[in-house]
């Protein structure tokens, strides 16, 4: 493996006129969509989580009250 392998670079830190990354190129579109898409999918599961722990809690508590009443 090399000193220069590029491992760790910093790629375009400060682009010049001649290596310029421009913004909202299709590239970009499609990360900024990519992104949008994990966090809707992060936040989907998230609250069918905080759901399925709700509807267990509510079980419990169920239970509880209907061992309770015997």
């Amino acid at each position: 493996m090399s000193e220069n392998d590029g491992q760790g670079m910093i790629v375009n830190p400060e682009p010049n006129d001649e290596n310029q990354d421009w913004d909202g190129d299709e590239a970009d579109r499609a990360d900024r969509l990519r992104f949008a898409e994990e966090q809707a999918m992060i936040r989907e599961q998230s609250e069918h989580r905080q759901q399925d722990e709700a509807l267990r809690r509510a079980q419990q508590q169920a239970a509880e009250e209907a061992g309770e009443g015997k």
